[in-house]
């Protein structure tokens, strides 16, 4: 493929990914198949903290015993099977058992509480529910005891509770299985007595245009959709990402990322699998120095993460002690990514090939990646080029394609758009047309090579006073101050101008960075006055969701709280 195969034609900010190459026509239990038969005897994964490695062959005689575990159990194809666990071995085998068996997996954020676990498990009535026994300071089991305390007297599989009409099986990690529950590890026992022939027979009949997974995906809107991914777009999406890698066998790729999400278990799981490449867990949830001694220890080649992960690797105070010798790829993904960053995790961490991806969960989820040997300043200033089979155009708000190089709106089109929100009939019309674009809500410019920046979100952009302010602009400049290490700007309604500028900001440690003045002063000294922040606000962590995206929503809201039990300070 040429690069002008990927660069916009006729001046306008519309491009069409590379389609030489043909698309998979495969299922996840063909896809694994394929490389256990290829591979059986290399190591699949590795989860340090629970002390486990297989080959694919082991990975796939384990996929086997829990999917038919699930058989046994009454599940069929099409059924829903929740999964609410941090990222452990059976997280995995969970993802690869059913879609043997062509259940629909069903991410649940492992940091939901109540209220959000009962919607996610009624918005798509999930027959099953596969849990860890707790998460950090999260009780799963106490949760679910209080949701369902029918489970008490209910006998296992067969609960009936009044809140989670269509939950029957919960299925527990672990041991010392609480009443009306059933042991995960008892499931796969049951499976032993399961015919391979069996499952073949049911993987065989598998459509790639199947449903078989579903993602919850609240982003930055606070408001959950269940997005509908098949085989064909989750499959693909992996093939492509790593890819774009050069993944080979002997890539060794440290996942620290969440499992539920598909910078995890797509860009992460899968897309492994699809070269027969070795996943690593460090641990259940991030931790720094996990991961860095994983990398070290494991001599990883690869490594995922949102620039929040990179910037807290970096700043532990025995980086030096660990040897890094062994990176070079990855992918940092999720959020923008701040210059200075890009530039040490090149040159500190050995990362020379770490690729920027940019997509979102309806798209299964990457649109565009840069390549291994952009130069640097295309891989901190943009989000690379288009992905293969991939159609993208950048609108006006009336719809018209905009000119190269003038920001709009970016829809995108092709085989990783998702089937659809589930039971979101309207919601899923307004968000992908009629002539299936999908319209992300991302505000993004096209340069005349091809290389895409994304410039904000729509519902971002402040309107002051009759200014058009895009938050990530400021953010960029804000993140040129030695002392600050995070920073969010947004919008609050004001009387005088329609809307003003905030700024929430994490200052590195030591900083000598402390009042709201001097960070007005170091912004009037450098940009227009009416995108210096009227309110800055120094905070000891940023609300993110798990994948690093920062939600805006609620530093608004807490804002306007703030201050309205605050003297508000001069208003540039």
């Amino acid at each position: 493929m040429t690069d002008h195969d990927r660069r916009p034609r006729n001046g306008l900010s519309h491009v069409i990914g590379d389609t030489s190459e043909p698309l998979l026509n495969l299922t996840i239990p063909a896809l694994l198949a394929r490389t256990v038969a290829e591979h059986p005897d290399h190591s699949a994964a590795v989860f340090r903290a629970q002390d486990i490695r297989w080959t694919y062959a082991e990975f796939s005689r384990e996929v086997d015993r829990l999917a038919g575990g699930l058989l046994k159990l009454g599940l069929q194809k099409g059924d829903r099977v929740g999964i609410w666990s941090p990222n452990r071995a059976e997280w995995l085998l969970t993802q690869f058992a059913t879609a043997r068996i062509g259940a629909i997996l069903v991410c649940i954020n492992p940091a939901y509480r109540l209220s959000e676990l009962e919607y996610a498990l009624n918005k798509v009535a999930c027959t099953a529910l596969v849990t860890a026994r707790a998460f950090k300071t999260s009780d799963y089991i106490g949760m679910l005891a209080t949701l369902a305390p029918e489970l008490e007297t209910a006998a296992p599989g067969a609960l009936a509770a009044a809140r989670l009409p269509h939950l029957r099986s919960i299925i527990v990690m672990g041991n010392d299985i609480p009443p009306g529950m059933l042991s995960f590890d008892a499931i796969c026992a049951q499976g032993d007595q399961t015919p391979g022939a069996d499952l073949d027979a049911i993987s065989t009949a598998l459509d790639p245009q199947d449903v078989i997974n579903i993602q919850f995906t609240s982003g930055t809107t606070g408001s959950p959709k269940g997005a509908s991914l098949t085989h064909h777009n989750i499959v693909n999406n992996a093939h492509f990402v790593t890819q774009a890698m050069a993944f080979t066998p002997a890539d060794k790729l440290c996942i620290p990322v969440p499992f539920y999400h598909c910078f995890g278990m797509v860009m992460g799981t899968l897309g492994c699998v699809t070269k027969a490449a070795t996943i690593v867990v460090p641990g259940e949830g991030f931790d720094p120095k996990d991961t860095l001694s994983t990398v070290s220890d494991e001599a990883c080649t690869a490594l995922f993460g949102v620039p929040t992960m990179f910037v807290n690797e970096l700043a532990l105070p025995d980086f030096d002690s660990y040897n890094l010798s062994t990176l070079r790829t990855g992918v940092m993904a999720g959020a923008p990514c701040p210059i200075e960053v890009m530039k040490q995790v090149q040159s500190k961490m050995h990362m020379h090939q770490v690729t920027i991806c940019y997509g979102m969960t309806e798209t299964s989820p990457v649109s565009f990646q840069s390549n291994l040997d952009d130069p640097l300043h295309q891989r901190v200033s943009s989000v690379g080029r288009i992905h293969p089979h991939v159609e993208v155009r950048i609108i006006d708000d009336k719809g018209e394609t905009r000119p190269v190089g003038a920001q709009g709106e970016l829809l995108t089109r092709g085989y990783s758009v998702m089937r659809g929100y589930w039971g979101e009939d309207a919601q899923t019309a307004r968000s992908i047309d009629a002539d299936g674009w999908m319209h992300t809500g991302d505000l993004a410019t096209l340069d005349a090579e091809g290389y895409c920046a994304i410039t904000g979100r729509v519902k971002d952009m402040i309107l002051r006073g009759g200014e058009n302010v895009y938050p990530r602009e400021i953010e960029e400049f804000l993140y040129t101050h030695p002392d600050i290490a995070q920073a969010q700007v947004f919008g609050i309604p004001d009387d005088k101008f329609g809307e003003i500028v905030c700024a929430w900001i994490v200052p590195r440690e030591g900083a000598q960075l402390t009042s709201e003045d001097d960070v007005r002063q170091f912004c009037k000294d450098n940009i227009a006055h009416f995108k210096v922040p009227a309110h800055v606000s120094f905070k000891d962590e940023l609300p993110m969701t798990v994948t690093g995206k920062p939600q805006k929503f609620i530093m608004r809201d807490q804002m306007i709280a703030e201050l309205a039990t605050a003297p508000a300070p001069d208003k540039t």
